[in-house]
C-alpha cells in the first residue's frame, strides 16, 4: 500500500543519490498539464529558482515539476536537466515559439557533510526526472535528503541525519501528500514532544553560532483538490507553521525554510479548514518519517 506523496494521482517522484559524497536531488513531476502552485519562503537565505514566479500575483499559475536538491546554490543547476526531460516530452507552458517547462527548485546546504566538490547538476537532475514514478517514494538518506542533518546548534558533533520523508494522509475523502527534506538547525521532536534527532539540550550550552546558509527544511505538499494560486500560498504558510510543532527551535535566523504547495486541480475544492489541518498533519508526519528512516539507513 502506498502511503507516500505518490498516492496522490498525477504526481511522480524520482531521486538521484550519491551516498559516498552524501548529496543528491529529488524531482516531483506534476501531471502533464501542470499543477497550480505557490510557495512560502521563511528565513534569511533560502536558495531557490523560479521562486518569485510562484507569488500569487504573478501571471504563470502552473508548474510542471519541482526540484529539491543538495549542493547549495550549485545544486540549482540540476533543474536544467529536468527542463530538458520535460521539453523532450512536450510538457511546458505554451508560448508563441515553444513550450517552456516551469521548474521551481530549492536547495539545502550539505557541502560540509560529504564531498563538497560533488553537487547535483544537469545530468543528475535529468537522471532523477527519468527515474520518477508513481511507486512509493524511497525515503531516508536518499535524493535531496542524502546529506541532510538536524540539530546543529552545538556544531557538527551534535548533529543527526535528517533525511527525506514522505506521507499521504486522507480524511473524509480529502487527500494530501507531503515530502520533507529535513535539514534544520533545531532538534526534531516526536508526536509527544520527545527527542527524535539532535542534541536535545537546546541552544545556549556553547557559544557556537550556526552558519547563515547551512540550514533549511524543504517541504512539498500536493493535492488533487482544486485550489487557486492564492489558496496554495495560504496552505504553504500553514505548512511552514506546522514546522513549529516538530522542530525546536524552528524558523530561526539561520534557517531558510521553503514550502511548496501544488494542486493537480482534478477534483472539486475541499473544505478549506479540513485541507489546512491535513496539510499540517502531513508536514509533521513527513518530517518525522524522514528522521526515523534516515536513522535506520546509516
Amino acid at each position: 500500500m502506498n502511503t507516500t506523496l505518490t498516492a496522490v494521482p498525477g504526481f511522480r517522484v524520482g531521486h538521484w543519490t550519491d551516498l559516498q559524497a552524501q548529496t543528491g536531488c529529488t524531482v516531483i513531476l506534476c501531471p502533464p498539464e501542470g499543477a497550480v502552485a505557490s510557495a512560502s519562503f521563511i528565513g534569511p537565505s533560502p536558495g531557490t529558482r523560479e521562486g518569485v514566479l510562484l507569488a500569487p500575483e504573478k501571471t504563470v499559475e502552473r508548474v510542471h515539476a519541482l526540484l529539491l536538491t543538495g549542493g547549495s546554490a550549485f545544486g540549482l543547476a540540476a533543474a536544467s536537466g529536468v527542463v530538458r526531460v520535460l521539453e523532450e516530452r512536450g510538457v511546458g507552458h505554451q508560448t508563441p515559439a515553444a513550450r517552456v517547462p516551469i521548474v521551481p527548485a530549492a536547495v539545502i546546504y550539505d557541502l560540509a557533510v560529504g564531498d563538497p566538490r560533488v553537487r547535483p547538476g544537469d545530468a543528475q537532475g535529468e537522471a532523477a526526472a527519468r527515474a520518477a514514478s508513481d511507486q512509493p517514494v524511497p525515503r531516508g538518506r536518499v535524493g535531496a535528503g542524502t546529506g541532510a542533518t538536524a540539530g546543529k546548534y552545538l556544531g557538527g558533533a551534535g548533529a543527526a541525519y535528517g533525511g527525506l520523508g514522505s506521507v499521504c494522509v486522507e480524511r473524509h475523502g480529502v487527500r494530501v501528500g507531503a515530502l520533507a527534506v529535513v535539514n534544520p538547525v533545531g532538534d526534531v521532536l516526536d508526536e509527544v514532544g520527545g527527542l527524535l534527532a539532535g542534541p536535545g539540550t537546546g541552544p545556549g550550552a556553547t557559544a557556537f553560532t550556526p552558519g547563515d546558509v547551512e540550514n533549511t527544511t524543504l517541504l512539498a505538499v500536493v493535492t488533487e483538490h482544486t485550489l487557486t494560486k492564492a489558496a496554495c500560498r495560504r496552505l504553504a504558510d500553514a505548512a511552514q507553521t506546522a514546522l513549529g510543532g516538530v522542530i525546536r527551535p524552528s524558523h530561526t535566523a539561520w534557517d531558510g525554510d521553503s514550502a511548496f504547495v501544488l494542486s493537480a486541480c482534478t477534483r472539486p475544492p475541499a473544505d478549506a479548514l479540513l485541507l489546512g489541518a491535513l496539510v499540517q498533519e502531513a508536514v509533521q508526519a513527513a518530517v518525522r518519517d524522514a528522521v526515523r528512516r534516515a536513522a535506520h539507513s546509516t
